[in-house]
Parts: C-alpha cells; structure tokens; sequence
C-alpha cells in the first residue's frame, strides 16, 4: 500500500526566514494584484529564491525535505499576508508530491532537482467544462501516436497557467474504453502552446489569475505519472488529501492573519479610543470568531495526523475526515472573518482601506466553499457514511 505524502520534520531552521522573505514580497504587492488581479509573480520570484517550491522535494533531489505538517505551517504563514499567494503555494506543492511519490526515476532526475532549485513553478490542469473539478473521470483523451503522447485540452481554470513552468494534467487514458480511465502525465511549458481566454475578474482570490486554458501539443510517454488509467491511487493518496490540507491552512492562515489584525487594532491607543473594549457584544463576537478558527486548527492537525501516519486513506470513515475538514475550514473561516465584519462596522470591517484587510479576508474566502463545491463533497459524504455503518472515526 502506498504510504501518502512523505513524513518529516527535519526542514531546516530557516524556514521561517525563507517564509518571511516571501511574506514581505508578497504585502509589498498584494493590494496591487488584487486590484489588477494579477499574478503575484514578485511572490513567486521569492518563492524561487528561497527554495520554497521544493518544501517537498527530497534532500537527495536539493529539496528541503520537508513533509506535511512543514506545509501546513508554510501554507497558513502565507495565507496571513494573501490567500491567493498560499493557494498558489499549496497547489504547487500537492503537485511537486505527486511527481516524487508516482514519477519514474527518469522523470524525477529530471524535474526534482530543478524544481528544488525554484527553475519549475508547476501548475495543475484537472478541470473540464462540464465536470468542474471532479477528479475522478476525464473527457479529453490522450492520443498515442507510436512515439509520443499527443495532448488536446480545454480547462476552464488553471491557476497560474500563464506563468507556470510545468504542468500536471488528467486525461482520458489512450485506450480508455469509460471517463474513469484516467492518466496523469507531465508537461514542460515548451512541449505546449498555450492559448488564454476571457478575463480573470472574479469577486476574490484575484491574485490567483485562474484563467482558462487550452493546451496543446506533444511529450514522451516517460512524463506519464504513475500508470496509465490509474489516476484514481495518486488522487486518494494524494491529490485529495494535500488539496483539502493545503486548502484548508490556507483559509485558517487568511482568517487567522484577519483576526490577527483586528486584536492589534483593538489593543492600540487609537482602537482604545474608537472601541469599548469591556463592550459584552464585542467580547462575545471576538471570543466566537476565536472559537471557529480553534475548531478548524484542531481538525487540521488531526486530519494531517491521519495522512501522516501512512493509514489507507480510501477508507470511508479517513476520507469522510478529509472531506469534513474541506467543509468545515471553508465555512468557519468565512463565517470567523464575517463575525468580525459584523464587530468593527463599517468603518474597519467593511472598507477596503482598514489596516484590518477584512473586506479582502472575505472576498476570498468566499470562494472557499465554491472551491471544489461543498455541495459535491456532502453528495460524497452521503453515500460514505452508509457505507460506516457502526459510525468509527478516523
């Protein structure tokens, strides 16, 4: 059985530096891309320069060597300065895993080490028109010539696309006879042309650029990831858990960095004079907020403690904890940042011009539920739970 994501808690002493390094690119720049809703790329430089896209990435291959609670710490330190930035990061990572974990040698010698070096920004291509997100099943299929793998894809959200390096891509297998039968396989930006289309101008998350995407062209059948068909093993070992996990620490880092800044506000000689500190309303409103995120913080770490431990992950009652920490992360960390609307007013809750940034904190949030829908997940989570008859817990 494969093990998941690799364990360890051996990155060096700097992280923190190198997430600080990120961090300060990323305020300098943030109001600005989600006003233009642009791509952070001074973000992803800094993401480069530090060695940060190969948190991951084995000692052996100039990784890091980190594991998942390593990405859950990065991911929630970068959704405190902007969500779209440790969305990006988290995305990448997930991806970096599945090449280490499922790639062959060949493709590993290729691609790890230059991805450790900050060389390869990977980028996901798993939606389709039609199916959104589902990862499970493919339309687009891979066409084998003889000599190499033809690619023709259409996906309506890719994010980063424009400004990634790589690309991990689902499609229907060459000889698939059902949608089931799905292959992943890797891209390198000069195997493909790109074509963009529409605009990116979504109510939050700007600075993700999730534009669409066609992608065309050809590879050598050694960039197939795992086995042809076999999708499915990398998807349960690791792109579902690393997405709900990544995600997750994501929205608990932005909601934490909102609250974060409405208690500095609060406790400064200018929010003493504009706030009732002893005010029973407010006290109540900060301690539920304060409450929400503690809840998710908690699932999280025991979630990451199931993935960690190496258990069989396509057991209903492990992934009904995976998808019931997607759930409650996205609806708790809105619901903490819009409790905290609700205390400041208008002025620092609602304006986009507080140093509180809750206007922001909100707008991208929202998207967390839409974001691999909630509703998707419950019609999951239905059928798992008849299948758990005595009701066990992961």
């Amino acid at each position: 059985m494969n093990t998941g994501p690799t364990v360890s808690s051996s990155v060096p002493l700097d992280l923190a530096a190198r997430l600080a390094l990120v961090a300060e690119a990323t305020d300098r720049h943030a109001a600005r891309t989600d006003r233009a809703a642009e791509f952070p790329v001074d973000a992803l430089d800094a993401l480069r320069r530090t060695g940060l896209l190969g948190l991951l990435i084995p000692r052996r291959y100039g990784g890091l060597g980190g594991g998942v609670s390593d990405l859950l710490a990065a991911t929630q330190t970068l959704g405190r300065s902007d969500m779209s930035v440790a969305m990006i990061f988290a995305m990448h990572c997930q991806q970096a895993s599945a090449l280490v974990r499922y790639g062959n040698e060949r493709l590993r010698k290729e691609l790890l080490p230059k991805t450790a070096a900050g060389e390869i920004y990977l980028a996901s291509v798993t939606t389709e028109a039609g199916k959104g997100g589902h990862l499970l099943s493919a339309q687009a299929q891979l066409n084998d010539s003889g000599a190499d793998l033809v690619i023709d894809r259409f996906a309506p959200i890719v994010t980063g696309g424009m400004h990634a390096d790589g690309f991990l891509i689902t499609m229907r297998s060459p000889q698939a006879a059902t949608a089931n039968e799905v292959s992943l396989v890797y891209a390198h930006r000069d195997q493909l042309t790109l074509t963009d289309s529409g605009e990116w101008q979504p109510m939050g998350m700007r600075a993700s650029h999730s534009i669409a995407l066609k992608l065309t062209g050809s590879i050598p059948g050694h960039q197939v990831v795992g086995e042809h068909g076999e999708f499915h093993e990398i998807a349960t070992e690791i792109f579902g858990p690393l997405a709900h996990l990544g995600w997750s620490a994501a929205w608990l880092g932005t909601a934490a960095g909102a609250l974060s800044r409405v208690l500095r506000l609060l406790r400064s000689p200018a929010g003493r004079e504009r706030f009732d500190l002893t005010s029973e309303l407010l006290l109540t409103r900060i301690s539920r907020s304060r409450r929400r995120l503690d809840a998710v913080h908690a699932l999280l770490r025991q979630t990451a403690t199931t993935v960690e431990s190496g258990a069989d992950l396509s057991l209903p009652a492990r992934q009904l904890q995976l998808n019931s920490l997607k759930i409650t992360a996205s609806e708790e960390c809105f619901a903490a940042v819009d409790d905290l609307v609700t205390a400041l007013g208008l002025r620092h809750g609602y304006l986009k011009d507080s140093p509180t940034r809750l206007e922001l904190a909100l707008r991208d949030l929202r998207s967390a539920a839409l974001n691999y829908s909630n509703d998707r997940l419950h019609l999951a989570d239905g059928r798992l739970a008849l299948r758990d008859q005595g009701v066990t817990f992961a």
